[in-house]
Parts: C-alpha cells; sequence; structure tokens
C-alpha cells in the first residue's frame, strides 16, 4: 500500500494527483490522502484508489491513514501549516515501519534560502530524517503551472510579474515531470539519494510569455502584492511568491549553481523533461 497526499489535484501543478494516476496504472494498491469528501474524492475511488478524508495537521488522521503503508508521497501546498503536517506525517510514518517517504520540497532549500517557505521546506526535511523514515527530497524548480495561474489570472492577455527585465532567468519543471520522477522512486526497490534535484528547463520570463502568445510586463513588487492578494486569497502564499521572484529579479541573467537541467527527469521519470513549448501547446 503507498499512501499519497495532495491526490485531490489543485490549479498548481497537482503532483499529487498524477502519482495516484501513475501509481494506479501500475498496479499498484494506492491510498489517496484528501481533504474533502467532494467530487474529487469520487472520481478518486472510480479509479480505484481507496481514499481516506483528514487534515494533514492533525495526528488523529495521519495515523489511520499510514496504517499498512509501506511508502509514502509527501506534498503540501504554499499555504500555512507545513511544519505541522510534516511532524504529524512524520511520526506517522515511523510509527508505521514506513521505509520511505518521497517529499516534495522546492529547489534552493536551505537554512540560509531567500523566502520563509524555501527555509521551512528545509526544516521539513530535516524531520523527515530524523525521522528516519527513508526520506528523498524532491527539490523542484518552479512549475509551468505556477507561472500559467498568473497568465490566467489576466485573462490570459499579459504575464504580469516582478522581475525585471525579459532576460531574467528561471528555473522550471513540470509537474508532470516531479510527478513521475515521485512515482519511479516510490517504485524502486533500490537504494535513493536522500535530496533528488528535478530541474527541466532553463528559461528567460520574456522567453515563457513568448511560448504563452502574450506579453511579459513588469511591475512593481507593490503591484504585483496588490495583485497577488486577489489571485491567491492567501497571504502566506503571497509572501513566498513575493519573495522568490525578489531573487529571481536579483540574479537576473546570471547563472546560479542550482540553475540547470537534472537528469534525475530522464532518469527515474523514464523520459526527458517536458519544454516549455510542449507546455504552452499542451495547455491551449
Amino acid at each position: 500500500m503507498i499512501l499519497v497526499t495532495g491526490a485531490a489535484g489543485g490549479q498548481q501543478g497537482a503532483t499529487g494527483r498524477q502519482v495516484v494516476d501513475l501509481l494506479l496504472e501500475r498496479g499498484e494498491q494506492v491510498r489517496a490522502f484528501v481533504r474533502a469528501d467532494d467530487h474529487r474524492a469520487e472520481e478518486l475511488r472510480k479509479i480505484g484508489a481507496e481514499v481516506v478524508v483528514g487534515d494533514l495537521r492533525e495526528i488523529t488522521t495521519v495515523r489511520p491513514a499510514m496504517r499498512g503503508v509501506r511508502r509514502a508521497y509527501f506534498t503540501y501546498p504554499v499555504t500555512a501549516g507545513l511544519l505541522d503536517a510534516t511532524a504529524a506525517f512524520a511520526a506517522a510514518a515511523k510509527e508505521e515501519g514506513v521505509d520511505r517517504v518521497v517529499e516534495v520540497s522546492q529547489l534552493d532549500a536551505s537554512p540560509e534560502a531567500g523566502t520563509p517557505r524555501m527555509r521551512r521546506h528545509w526544516l521539513s526535511e530535516q524531520v523527515f530524517d530524523w525521522a528516519g523514515v527513508g526520506a528523498v527530497h524532491l527539490r523542484a524548480g518552479v512549475f509551468f503551472e505556477n507561472l500559467a495561474v498568473v497568465a490566467a489570472a489576466s485573462g490570459n492577455r499579459e504575464l504580469a510579474l516582478p522581475l525585471g527585465g525579459r532576460d531574467t532567468l528561471i528555473p522550471l519543471v513540470a509537474a508532470a515531470d516531479v510527478a513521475r520522477v515521485g512515482a519511479g522512486l516510490l517504485l524502486d526497490p533500490g537504494p535513493a539519494d536522500p535530496v533528488c534535484l528535478v530541474n527541466g528547463q532553463m528559461a528567460t520570463i520574456g522567453e515563457v510569455a513568448d511560448a504563452f502568445g502574450i506579453p511579459y510586463v513588469d511591475v512593481p513588487p507593490e503591484a504585483w502584492e496588490a495583485r497577488a492578494i486577489d489571485i491567491y486569497q492567501d497571504p502566506y502564499a503571497v509572501e513566498h511568491l513575493t519573495h522568490l521572484w525578489a531573487i529571481f529579479r536579483f540574479i537576473g541573467s546570471e547563472h546560479h549553481p542550482l540553475y540547470q537541467v537534472t537528469e534525475a527527469i530522464e532518469r527515474i521519470g523514464g523520459r526527458p523533461p517536458t519544454t516549455l513549448g510542449e507546455f504552452a501547446q499542451g495547455a491551449r
């Protein structure tokens, strides 16, 4: 039995739902952890997943969900509660004797990272490591889907972000590639490195806008924050993204040590990384 969180999916990648699909296609038993018993939960039941409903931050719902599980996939949305959810999940996994937890982190997770969310991701990684549950941390770049959400908020008329000039570089990856790597690690019986970098393409923000077929508009950080509240309805998400865009704006067109396509996507995920062009074509 493999437990998968984030199984209902969402706007910005839905790697959990994609991992469920990939595992079921391979004949695995999957327990899908969802927040609400709605139509998405019913769809999961129809495709063969066992569905459990609960709050990842609450140990009383995580412990029962973990029973009988040998491996698990952990992802948590960009909102408050990451460390609470991590603690509950790690404790339950340790108690159950889980031998691998694949968890979605961020490309530059570290104690000195430039956003509070990245620093919390590093702490989350430490908790999973201390639990001794065979944790593998997927340190992923910016999802193509994250930028598509910003474009969609304008009615796909422009890509408005506080990133400076068109030549500002961004490390990007398709959610589908993260999901494929995650599923591959869950199914691999052999040992795995504890940190797995997952980055599919380097592109400038101008190239992203061109692929989407809309103009890029550089907006002041204050204007971005005002728009972002309307887009995300979550101050935590706005805080993280505002800091994230500031990092990229500061680095600009320079190459950061993490700015490289990683081999894990093809080696573990089974196919070359999805390109920006392929993503944009599929999104139309």
